[in-house]
C-alpha cells in the first residue's frame, strides 16, 4: 500500500511539473562563442549548446569539420551570425536551412544600425559584438529563436534575457564612462584588422587596422608602411594586437618604427573574433567585453579598476 502511494505522489509531482522540464534539453548549435555564450545566458537548463568555434579561432576563415557537419545536422536549432562573418560556410549554412531551423542572427539587425563595407555597397561590417549596446539586440534575436524553437520555455527564456540584459547595461556604463577617461589625443585604436569599427564609432575612437573587415583581405607593403609613417607622424606609442589573428603585421609596424628612431610598445592583447579560453570569465561575452575596455584603456592612458566591471579579469591593471 505505502509503495502504491509513494508511485502515485511520485507520478503526481512528474505532472505537476512543466512541460519544459520533461523534456530533454533544446540541442543549439552556434557557430560562434559569443553567441553560444549568449544562448547559455537566455537558454539556462533548458538548452544544450555546442559552440563550433573556440578560442583563438578565425570565423572568417573557419570552415565546417566532419564533426561540425553531424553536429548541425542533429541539432533542433542552429543560430550563425551573418553578414558574411563565416564566410566559407555560408553556402553549407543555406543548403542546411532548407532541412533544419537555421538563423543568421545579425541578418535580423536593422540595416540602419550597421556600418557598410567599403568595398561592397551590399555588405555590412559583422562585428557587431564589440559594443554592447548592439549586442543587446542579438540577445534579444537569441531568445525570440528560442521561444519559436521552444514555446513552451517562453518564460523562462524572457527571464533569463532580462537577467543577462541587466548584466549588459552595467557593461554599456561602464564601457562609456571607463573610455571616457582616456585623453582625446590617445583615442587611436590601431589593430591587425579591420574588427573595431562598432567599438570606434560607440566610444569615439579613430580605428585603424592592417588589414580589411575579413581577415582574408591582404595587408601590402605599403599599407604597413602608411600606418609606420602615421605612427612616427602622430606619435602614437601603443598597438594592439588580436587573440584569433597572426601578430606578424603588427611586429612589422613597430620594426618599422623603431627603425625611424620611434617607439611603439604593444599595448594589450584583445578578443576580436573569438573569446577568451573555455571556463574562465574572459570566455564569457560580458568578460570579453570588460577585458576589450579595460585593456585599452589602460594602455591608452585611463585609470581602471584592476579587476573590471565585475573585479573578475584574470590579468591585473
Amino acid at each position: 500500500m505505502w509503495t502504491r502511494r509513494i508511485a502515485i505522489a511520485a507520478l503526481g509531482a512528474v505532472l505537476a511539473l512543466p512541460v519544459s522540464a520533461l523534456a530533454a534539453p533544446l540541442k543549439v548549435v552556434a557557430t560562434t562563442g559569443m553567441i553560444a555564450d549568449a544562448v547559455r545566458q537566455v537558454g539556462g537548463d533548458e538548452v544544450e549548446v555546442k559552440a563550433l568555434m573556440g578560442p583563438g579561432v578565425d570565423p572568417h576563415a573557419y570552415r565546417q569539420t566532419r564533426t561540425d557537419i553531424v553536429a548541425l545536422t542533429r541539432a533542433d536549432l542552429v543560430l550563425w551570425h551573418g553578414l558574411y562573418l563565416e564566410a566559407q560556410m555560408e553556402d553549407f549554412m543555406h543548403q542546411l536551412g532548407r532541412k533544419r531551423q537555421v538563423i543568421a542572427l545579425a541578418d535580423q539587425l536593422p540595416k540602419s544600425l550597421l556600418r557598410g563595407h567599403d568595398d561592397y555597397a551590399d555588405k555590412f561590417d559583422p562585428h557587431v559584438w564589440m559594443t554592447p549596446v548592439l549586442w543587446k539586440l542579438m540577445v534579444n534575436e537569441v531568445q525570440a529563436a528560442l521561444t519559436t524553437a521552444r514555446p513552451e520555455a517562453a518564460a523562462v527564456f524572457a527571464a533569463n534575457a532580462a537577467a543577462h540584459q541587466t548584466e549588459l547595461d552595467a557593461l554599456v556604463v561602464y564601457g562609456r564612462d571607463t573610455l571616457a577617461k582616456v585623453p582625446e589625443d590617445r583615442r587611436v585604436l590601431l589593430s591587425a584588422h579591420d574588427a573595431f569599427g562598432y567599438f570606434g564609432r560607440e566610444y569615439g575612437f579613430e580605428v585603424m587596422g592592417i588589414q580589411g573587415i575579413s581577415t582574408q583581405s591582404e595587408a601590402g607593403l605599403n599599407r604597413i608602411s602608411e600606418l609606420v609613417n602615421m605612427l612616427v607622424a602622430r606619435q602614437i606609442t601603443a598597438v594592439f594586437v588580436e587573440s584569433s589573428v597572426s601578430d606578424r603585421s603588427i611586429r612589422a609596424l613597430i620594426e618599422g618604427a623603431a627603425a625611424q628612431g620611434h617607439e611603439v610598445h604593444i599595448g594589450g592583447e584583445l578578443f576580436s573574433d573569438a573569446m577568451g579560453a573555455d571556463g574562465t570569465y574572459e570566455g564569457t561575452y560580458v568578460g570579453m567585453l570588460d577585458h576589450n575596455i579595460t585593456t585599452i584603456s589602460a594602455a591608452l592612458g585611463a585609470e581602471v579598476p584592476a579587476g573590471g566591471v565585475n573585479g573578475k579579469l584574470t590579468a591585473g591593471f
